[in-house]
C-alpha cells in the first residue's frame, strides 16, 4: 500500500510508503534457548532494506530494536526501551519507507493493566501503537498512540513516523503521544 505525502520537515515532497514484515516467533530465528531461570529469549526477525529486528523477551517485558544486525540492534536506545507494566509485540512490524529508504517502524504492543482483572485473574491488556525511529541516528521510540482511545490510530501513527522520525534526536526530543491520550500510553509513562 503506497500513499503520497508531503513531508514538512523534508525538503520537497517524497513518495512515502508501508511495508509489512512478521516478527512471529517462526519467521525468525531463535537465539539460544529460553533462559532457564526466567524463561527470556531472543530473536532476530528479517526486515526490510538489508536490517533485521531484534526481540529480546525478559521478565514479561518485549524490547524491540532494528539495525544491520543483532548487535548492531542491541546496541541501539530502543533496545533499553522496556515499559514498567508487563508488555509484548504482535507479530507484525509496518515499514515506512521515503522511495526504497526506511525511516521508521509502527508496531502494536499489549500492555498489562493491573489495576483491571481478566477472565483468568490476570491483567487487562491495552493496545498501543508504537513508531520507533530507524537509521541514520539512533533507533528509539518517538511516538505512540492509544488504538482504543483513537479509531484512526493507525493513521495517526503513520503520520507521526512521517512527520518526527527522521529528524528525532535522541536524548533531546521527548517521546510524543499523538492523538487521544488513553489508558495505554498513561500506562507507559515514565
Amino acid at each position: 500500500m503506497a500513499l503520497a505525502s508531503a513531508n514538512p520537515g523534508q525538503a520537497g515532497a517524497q513518495t512515502i510508503s508501508s511495508s509489512y514484515t512478521s516478527t512471529a516467533p517462526k519467521a525468525c530465528q531463535m537465539i539460544g534457548k529460553p533462559n532457564e531461570e526466567d524463561g527470556s529469549t531472543t530473536r532476530v526477525c528479517p526486515g526490510k532494506s538489508g536490517l533485521v529486528v531484534l526481540i529480546n523477551e525478559g521478565d514479561l517485558r518485549e524490547v524491540v530494536s532494528v539495525g544491520r544486525n543483532r548487535a548492531a540492534a542491541a546496541r541501539e536506545p530502543a533496545a533499553q526501551a522496556w515499559f514498567g507494566p508487563f508488555s509484548s509485540t504482535g507479530d507484525i512490524v509496518e515499514w515506512r519507507a521515503a522511495g526504497s529508504k526506511p525511516f521508521a517502524i509502527i508496531q502494536r504492543w499489549q500492555i498489562a493493566d493491573g489495576s483491571e482483572q481478566d477472565k483468568r485473574g490476570g491483567p487487562v491488556s491495552r493496545a498501543m501503537l508504537a513508531v520507533t525511529r530507524l537509521p541514520p541516528g539512533e533507533v528509539c521510540h518517538v511516538a505512540y498512540v492509544d488504538v482504543a482511545a483513537n479509531p484512526n490510530a493507525n493513521e495517526l501513527a503513520r503520520q507521526a513516523a512521517d512527520d518526527f522520525a527522521r529528524d528525532f534526536k535522541y536524548g533531546a526530543d521527548q517521546v510524543k503521544t499523538i492523538g487521544q491520550s488513553g489508558r495505554s500510553t498513561l500506562l507507559v509513562q515514565r
